[in-house]
């Protein structure tokens, strides 16, 4: 299959050398032509003008001899005219009339035609030599009188049928096609060679750039020469140099920017301009509690929050929009210059763990005022009423006294509670660690708060194994832990209710766990209780000196013991916490 350049270039060759060849034909042949035309002219006007002796031989034999003397004067005189008596003759005409007389070829003058522009010159008393280039002869006539000074009586029409030049020129015509069609082969296959040698660096370009468009960057290619398809191929390598390394780096940013957009914490959703869904990361999948389909549409997933049309070209839309039970703030903006390919960017950020903070920092400010506030209200009145002692008898002003001192180190737990989170919130707090058996802590703790409970009246117990695990641990803090939960049980248990605190081991921890048969915690609370300050009833709490952390610092403690506590409870039945903590194996 040929290319167009080769077909462009044979063409361009060919036309060349036919032209070439037309011109070099019609110039030769025009020359030869031309040159017969003069020899004949030169050989006619020297014989007739400047050759005395024919001419005085041509007046003698026609004021004597008339036409037949002529005739053997000219036969005399053939080689000086050229005549060969087969393409040139000559022939005697009369000099009025034009009618043939005699000549060196009868037949032929018999019937010749007078008309030929020499012939009808001379018939005027001039000499006739104008060269016919077209005709298909050559003539010359020229008029003689019969004797000196009188008028013509003759004229001598010399005629040449331009056979000889008929033969050269279809010679030369052949020849100029033989040329020519030499001259077609060897353009032919100059053109093949030269558009080959120019195509083929054309053709590897053209390949290589193709292969380019579809994203392939292949190796350079070779140059082979110094001309302007070697600049070219050198210009083209140093694109497909930069394209490359341009590639690579986008490839890299694409890579390092899908990684981020498949592992952010925060969703990203990208849509075109038409509503159609472009991108949606696992963030805004779980965010939104929807699967990424092709199907979706911005209106499908936001039409409640916002409508495309509120979203102008440089402005941000946010909203905050509460789905799935969890608090979302969504950003919405456009991207991509008008005109091109863009569309709408949503931005999501889940900030249901910043409100619950805010709100837990509200909840914490109001808490640590109030319960600062309560005591120390307490103890600026006694204090103030102390201030004029002589309307007091003694056992007012101790009871004062003591009040005073009740709510001072009701502060002082508060605070000191506070310093203990404070400590494990910023990992400063130090912890103890040392051996002991688990049945000496258990015991303890029993009967730390054994008189508390029999003060209410409460069945209080304890069911523990004879062996228990040894703990690796602080055992100061294990044992603020499961006092504060037996402190609880107690003062949330009505009077003559029932409290059992039990271990046992498995799976490598020890279990401990209080039950009690208390008033017992709502669900929609039971996920609260660990949170500083929260009480399921306030009232009830503060009544009873509890400060709200009791439980907050208990987690902390069990968490950097590698343990947890949990609680299961309902209102109205009593509720049952369960401290899980490492036991030491084989111990």
């Amino acid at each position: 299959m040929f290319r167009t350049i080769h077909i462009k270039l044979v063409g361009i060759f060919v036309l060349l050398i036919v032209s070439l060849m037309t011109v070099a034909g019609s110039f030769m042949i025009t020359r030869i032509v031309q040159f017969y035309l003069d020899e004949f002219a030169e050989t006619m006007i020297q014989a007739f003008n400047y050759n005395i002796e024919f001419t005085d031989a041509l007046r003698k034999a026609a004021a004597t001899g008339g036409a037949l003397e002529l005739r053997e004067v000219l036969g005399g005189y053939a080689g000086v005219l050229g005549i060969d008596f087969k393409q040139r003759h000559f022939y005697i005409l009369d000099a009025g009339t034009g009618v043939y007389l005699a000549g060196s070829d009868d037949a032929r003058g018999a019937a010749l035609d007078v008309t030929s522009p020499n012939i009808i010159t001379a018939l005027s008393g001039e000499n006739g030599f104008r060269r016919q280039f077209t005709g298909n002869f050559m003539d010359c006539a020229v008029p003689l009188p019969a004797e000196a000074g009188g008028e013509n009586a003759f004229i001598v029409y010399i005629r040449d049928e331009k056979r000889g030049l008929a033969a050269q020129t279809s010679e030369m015509f052949i020849i100029i096609i033989e040329a020519l069609m030499v001259g077609l082969i060897i353009s032919v296959l100059l053109a093949f060679v030269l558009s080959k040698t120019m195509t083929a660096p054309i053709e590897n370009l053209t390949k290589n750039a193709k292969l380019l468009a579809q994203g392939e960057v292949t190796q350079s290619i070779p140059v082979y020469s110094g001309d302007e398809i070697g600049v070219l191929t050198n210009t083209f390598n140093d694109m497909a140099a930069i394209l490359k390394r341009t590639m690579d780096a986008i490839g890299n940013e694409r890579d390092k920017l899908g990684t981020l957009f498949l592992h952010m914490s925060d969703g990203v959703a990208a849509f075109g301009r038409n509503g159609a869904i472009l991108h949606m990361n696992p963030a805004a999948e779980r965010m939104l509690g929807t699967a990424f389909t092709d199907t979706l549409t911005f209106g499908e997933l936001f039409s409640e929050v916002v409508t495309a049309e509120e979203i102008t070209s440089g402005e941000t839309v946010v909203k905050d929009v509460e789905r799935n039970d969890r608090k979302l703030n969504m950003s919405f903006t456009t991207f991509g210059a008008p005109g091109s390919e863009g569309g709408i960017m949503a931005l999501i950020y889940d900030v249901t763990e910043q409100s619950n903070l805010d709100r837990m920092r509200r909840e914490f400010i109001s808490s640590i005022s109030h319960e600062m506030r309560t005591p120390l209200t307490n103890v600026r009145s006694y204090a103030e009423t102390l201030t004029n002692p002589e309307d007091l008898d003694a056992e007012v002003i101790a009871k004062f006294s003591n009040v005073i001192v009740g709510e001072a180190d009701r502060m002082t737990r508060i605070v000191s509670d506070l310093l203990t989170l404070s400590k494990f919130d910023y990992g400063k707090m130090e912890l103890h660690f040392t051996t002991f058996g688990a049945h000496e802590l258990l015991k303890n703790a029993f009967e730390a708060m054994r008189l508390e409970a029999l003060h209410h009246g409460q069945k209080f117990s304890l069911d523990i194994p004879a062996a228990l695990p040894r703990l690796y641990a602080d055992r100061e803090r294990l044992e603020q832990v499961i006092v504060n939960v037996l402190s609880n049980a107690i003062k949330y248990t009505p009077d003559l209710g029932e409290i059992q605190m039990k271990a046992e081991v498995a799976e490598g921890s020890l279990f401990i766990t209080v039950t009690d048969s208390g008033v017992g915690i709502p669900q929609e609370d039971i996920e609260r209780v660990f949170e500083r300050f929260y009480r399921v009833d306030k009232a009830r709490s503060r009544a009873s000196g509890g400060t709200g952390l009791g439980l907050s610092i208990a987690r902390e403690i069990t968490g950097s013991h590698g343990g947890d506590i949990s609680i299961s409870s309902a209102a109205g039945k009593g509720t049952a916490v369960t401290i899980r903590l490492p036991a030491e194996a084989g111990l």
